[in-house]
């Protein structure tokens, strides 16, 4: 990680090393934090934060899934965003906000420990790679299986179910591969360990359903309106791993991985196919201001000196 100027902290910019916390914080201990991962591109019009109004409700909605109250409005932490965006003078950086219990009581049960809220912003090239772009990446299955619903809500993007997800990481970077897949306790395709899957079999997209656990991905939402506007069917349907194996093509999709063809999926051979690339060129296309037509999903930060200097 790149440390920058600023950290956006409970409402105030702050040097990168003075963003501290107590190490008896409760989300230390717990998990229980929300947290987001988004990006702002440098476009022809400036910095522009893709769907950050998005990213900002999920947010929200995670925390209530938790029981937590923001102290913060969607707009307050807009604001923030583009603070900190315009303070670190740097217009191609990934965003990191994140909110959870801080230090008070340390038991089990939140009461009694405030909300802290924090933004970093930092430069982050392809997370899985500049190669994951063009020639794909390999996949395994992952022995670890996707936390149920009723286990722990997946809809929120909570801090302490992405235990889950470096533990499959981890077991397949060993192994030897770029990404694991996870499935759900009843042997679906839930997606990967921060991205949503998509397969392509007859010029078909299809797609996990929301109800197998998997996170309602901004990025994944994205991806079917583009696709269903460039004319591609795309259907919500269950997939099991040989789905996978006979695919024409599969591909994962995330704020930090963007759009990544799978090439590879246990072993089997799929390849990089022209479905993945058109929609890859096209999602890159938007987010960095090369194409008008999902230009409303970009969020343009004023860089001006007052918002720097705030």
């Amino acid at each position: 990680m790149q440390p920058t100027a600023k950290i956006w902290m409970n409402g105030e910019l702050v040097d990168w090393d003075d963003a501290k916390v107590h190490v008896a914080v409760h989300g230390l201990h717990y998990g229980s934090g929300v947290f987001e991962g988004i990006r702002c591109y440098d476009t022809p019009r400036g910095p522009a934060v893709f769907r950050l109004r998005e990213h900002l409700e999920r947010l929200h909605n995670s925390a209530k899934v938790l029981y937590m109250e923001l102290p913060f409005t969607v707009d307050e932490l807009r604001r923030g965003v583009h603070d900190l965006i315009a303070a670190n003078g740097i217009p191609s950086v990934y965003v990191r906000p994140i909110a959870f219990y801080g230090y008070g009581e340390l038991g089990v049960a939140t009461a009694g420990n405030p909300v802290e809220v924090a933004v970093i912003s930092f430069p982050w090239g392809a997370y899985l790679g500049e190669e994951s772009q063009t020639k794909g990446i390999t996949a395994k299955t992952s022995s670890w299986e996707r936390v149920g619903p009723n286990v722990i809500p997946h809809v929120a993007k909570a801090t302490g179910i992405y235990l889950n997800s470096m533990l499959a990481t981890t077991e397949a970077r060993r192994a030897g591969y770029d990404e694991a897949i996870m499935l759900s306790h009843d042997g679906y395709v839930a997606d990967g360990p921060g991205e949503n899957i998509f397969v392509v079999k007859g010029g078909v997209l299809r797609t996990p359903p929301l109800a197998m656990s998997i996170l309602p991905g901004i990025t994944r939402d994205s991806i079917i309106q583009i696709a269903q506007d460039l004319g591609y069917r795309v259907e919500e349907s269950l997939l099991i791993r040989t789905d996978l194996y006979l695919a024409d093509e599969v591909f994962m999709v995330g704020t930090a991985t963007e759009v990544a063809p799978v090439r590879a999926v246990d072993d089997r051979e799929i390849g990089v196919g022209p479905v993945t690339l058109e929609l890859q060129r096209a999602y890159a296309d938007t987010v960095n201001g090369r194409s008008e037509r999902w230009s409303q999903w970009l969020d343009v930060v004023e860089m001006s000196p007052s918002a720097a200097e705030a």
